[in-house]
């Protein structure tokens, strides 16, 4: 069943097998026929997930990179699209030698040498070193049954009696719906009977449920699906997915999957064991809440920003703090507010004041745009603790531009093509490609110099490169960059190699405590026990501010120059905008915090399990 929790567990397993001191990798299966996920709308499909060799795929493959902490390659995500491109550019090639080609055996084929070459490619690890595996974790994405996942659950059963048995465990996921207090495995009994159809007997099996997995479910599903009651694992719902591995030791997962693959069973890796154990209770047992407001155009469902989401968490847990978010849909930052306070653009503004800290991620398309920019004002003007990524930091130069250097029509030409030069502040990229979409963004790791002594590379442990993910089309227009810093915007990251490609802006913390924006995804790059640097640093001055007095309310008004409802300072009229543009930046009554009245330390770079 889709969302149940497949990904969760894989990741889980793979941790299991580090515990084990085994060199685990993964891959992920997804059916579709897209050749990868970087053409999908964040709304049907989740956040795109982008790896260091500029592989655009399934979010999952981040989980798999944080629990397992290693690097994946684009090899890693597998998709219908990519064999059956994979197939057809074969058989064009002639390679099939005239036969009639079919989905068994030359797509299967192609599934089972994939898995293959991918489950024995080398994978980067935390230390930059690289390593071969010894075991592969394939996760199949969809449900069992589904017409698009046939070839797969096929080439799996080729792939068991080709490589026996013994070199493969089948874990079957499944859901335990609970109606009127009681836990049902008729669902269960069945998707097993499909699996069982196809020629695939699971040798473990998750039961997924509410509540913990009663001894009458447990015998109900052993005895209709042929599985052990020792090898039904249960898994109920928990306070934080980081219990999963220790639940999966207790249940004595590994010693199952050890004499499955005939593995010799040695001692679990104590020490990180006890690190999963202390991080998954430190989550539970903090108190002191952090309430961010994360101001975006896919707020539907968290898995839309899924690893923007884990890296907060990360730095939460770095920081001491019990991580609250606020999804602020920006379209709301646009609307009216109408008196009794009561409408969706009221309360967005009312979250907006009461957070703590404002982070703005990156997005494609003009829609909601203007209530990005008025939450990117509203922070710098009050002196919140800000973080922009991707379209995050393009809009926070355009709001600069507009308010501070006086161009109040400054914009991105992705959003306004007939812009004047001096308007355009954010350019397409002149090796883009304008008419493909997919594959074709500045994509992968790239190497950033930062300026010394900025808040940045104090955050970054004062090291002067720095290696992140991109994924974009559009970057800051280097022509405006000299302007932009006279009016008091630090541009303190160019790309290493040319050096004209702005990569992180800041303001200085003499004027803010802490505004940062960044063109490439630090997200992605974010581990429990290791958290993103300008995550970790929104969070700590965030845990500044709580210290100081709460803002006082401000009164809202129509602003008169484009009917926005906004309070007395949040968004400067036409005439403001121009007064700005000639003056020092504006000092909020708030109590800047400077570096060294800061509480928190410098961000870990180490274990802090």
């Amino acid at each position: 069943l889709s969302g149940i929790g497949k990904g969760v567990t894989a990741s889980s397993i793979g941790v299991l097998l580090k515990m084990m001191h085994r060199k685990p990798t993964a891959v992920k299966i997804d059916p579709y026929l897209n050749i990868d996920a970087g053409t999908m709308s964040p709304l049907e499909h989740g956040e795109v997930y982008v790896l260091e060799d500029g592989g655009e795929t399934d979010l999952d493959l981040g989980n798999y990179e944080r629990f397992m902490d290693v690097k994946l390659t684009n090899d890693s995500n597998l998709t219908t699209g990519k064999v059956y491109r994979q197939v057809i550019e074969a058989e064009r090639r002639g390679d099939y030698l005239g036969k009639t080609v079919q989905v068994i055996p030359h797509v299967t084929g192609a599934i089972r040498d994939w898995l293959n070459r991918a489950g024995r490619a080398p994978i980067g690890m935390s230390d930059g070193a690289k390593r071969t595996p010894d075991i592969c974790v394939v996760e199949l994405g969809g449900t069992v049954g589904d017409i698009e996942s046939m070839p797969f659950l096929e080439a799996i059963r080729e792939l068991q009696l080709k490589e026996g048995r013994e070199n493969v465990v089948v874990v079957h996921v499944s859901l335990i719906p609970e109606i009127h207090g009681e836990q049902k495995t008729k669902p269960t009994q069945h998707s097993v009977q499909k699996m069982r159809e196809i020629g695939l007997q699971p040798d473990v099996l998750v039961a997924r449920s509410k509540t913990p997995l009663t001894d009458t479910a447990r015998v109900k599903l052993s005895s209709f699906c042929n599985v052990a009651p020792e090898h039904i694992i249960a898994m109920p719902d928990l306070s934080n997915i980081y219990h999963i591995p220790r639940m999966m030791v207790d249940q004595k997962l590994h010693q199952k999957i050890a004499a499955q693959l005939n593995l010799r069973m040695v001692s679990l890796d104590y020490d990180l064991v006890q690190n999963w154990i202390r991080m998954a209770r430190r989550i539970d047992n903090v108190e002191d809440e952090v309430r961010i407001a994360l101001v975006g155009k896919y707020t539907g469902g968290s898995d839309t920003y899924h690893s923007v989401v884990k890296a907060l968490l990360h730095a939460s847990i770095a920081s001491g703090q019990k991580l609250k978010i606020v999804w602020i849909d920006s379209a709301n930052l646009e609307r009216r507010v109408d008196p009794e306070g009561k409408s969706p653009a009221a309360k967005a503004w009312r979250d907006l004041r009461n957070a703590h800290g404002v982070l703005v991620p990156g997005g494609f398309g003009q829609r909601a745009l203007k209530g990005m920019v008025n939450a990117i004002y509203f922070a710098r003007r009050h002196k919140v603790p800000f973080l922009g990524i991707c379209l995050g930091m393009q809009l926070a130069v355009v709001e600069y531009a507009r308010h501070v250097l006086g161009r109040p029509y400054a914009d991105s030409t992705e959003f306004n093509s007939t812009l004047q030069a001096n308007d355009q502040m954010v350019i397409f990229m002149p090796e883009g490609d304008v008419e493909k979409m997919g594959g074709t963004m500045r994509l992968g790791v790239r190497t950033t110099r930062l300026s010394k002594n900025s808040t940045s590379s104090r955050y970054y442990g004062q090291k002067e490169l720095i290696h992140e993910r991109h994924r974009h089309r559009y970057e800051v227009n280097p022509l405006h960059v000299k302007a932009l810093e006279s009016k008091g915007l630090k541009f303190v990251g160019v790309d290493a190699d040319m050096g004209n490609r702005m990569e992180v802006v800041e303001l200085p913390e003499s004027v803010h405590p802490y505004f940062v924006a960044t063109q490439f995804h630090p997200e992605f790059n974010s581990r429990h026990h290791r958290p993103s640097p300008p995550f970790y640093g929104l969070l700590a001055a965030a845990k500044a501010r709580k210290k100081l007095s709460n803002p006082n309310p401000h009164r809202q008004k129509v602003d008169k120059m484009d009917g926005t409802v906004t309070s007395a300072e949040e968004i400067p009229s036409q005439k403001k905008s121009s007064k700005e543009s000639t003056s020092k930046p504006i000092r909020s009554r708030s109590r800047s915090v400077s570096p060294s009245s800061r509480s928190m330390p410098a961000p870990p770079v180490n274990n802090l399990l």
